[in-house]
């Protein structure tokens, strides 16, 4: 079986499971709105690279070929198809969505364009179901606002990190109920889990900023972990 084949079957095969993960107790709620899930194409793949989106954000990412990097709500592909040219025959890129048929789509592409070195996996709402140890970065592009669970969702993501992972984020300054989050709330919960900001840039050529989060000294206990007020 070519390798393109295989990826086709994988998108099926990973389209098909609805096996829901056991839910783990005690995380909070966030206080505040969460944004309904829009359009996974945020506005045309023309637009976002006549502004330089993707080459920008990657750059301010430092991504380099071999590295091994997540899509979270991957949608179209836009971030997928643009980082698996920059990582490389040598890098990875997981492409993870809730939504099949955008995977479904997405595997599509995937095998017009020959890229053998992307997967798709479906996540859930509350779990992004990403492999331990795995990722140099996680990149969440305009997806954020939208998770109903981000107490757990964090958790759950933060062992896919390696031991210098980072997660990369991308959204804009406006309540979430709008499509953003203000940046300070975004730190915030992030910090209540124990990913840590490192750097913050606004910018204003893609309409949005960039922020980006290591991991702490611990991931916080379920119990201890408080929402944080919809500053």
């Amino acid at each position: 079986m070519t390798r393109i084949a295989a990826i086709g079957l994988l998108a099926l095969a990973v389209i098909a499971c609805d096996e829901p993960a056991a839910t783990e107790a005690g995380f909070p709620a966030p206080d505040r709105p969460v944004s309904q899930i829009g359009s996974n194409q945020y506005s045309t793949e023309d637009q976002r690279d006549s502004r330089g989106e993707a080459q920008t954000v990657m750059d301010l990412a430092d991504i380099e070929p071999g590295m091994t990097v997540a899509d979270i709500g991957a949608g179209n592909g836009y971030y997928t198809v643009r980082l698996a040219e920059r990582v490389g025959d040598n890098g990875r890129v997981l492409a993870q969505d809730i939504d099949r048929e955008a995977l479904s789509r997405l595997g599509r592409r995937i095998e017009r364009q020959r890229l053998e070195n992307v997967s798709i996996r479906l996540g859930e709402m509350a779990d992004p179901k990403l492999p331990d140890g795995s990722f140099d970065r996680i990149f969440m592009v305009h997806m954020y606002h939208e998770i109903e669970s981000p107490y757990e969702f964090l958790w759950r993501m933060w062992p896919s990190l390696r031991e210098d992972g980072q997660v990369i984020v991308v959204d804009v300054d406006r309540p979430t109920d709008r499509h953003g989050i203000p940046p300070k709330l975004l730190f915030c919960e992030f910090d209540q889990v124990g990913l840590k900001l490192v750097e913050f840039v606004e910018r204003p050529d893609f309409r949005g900023y960039f922020a980006r989060f290591e991991r702490g000294g611990a991931r916080a206990e379920p119990a201890a972990i408080e929402a944080c007020p919809n500053i």
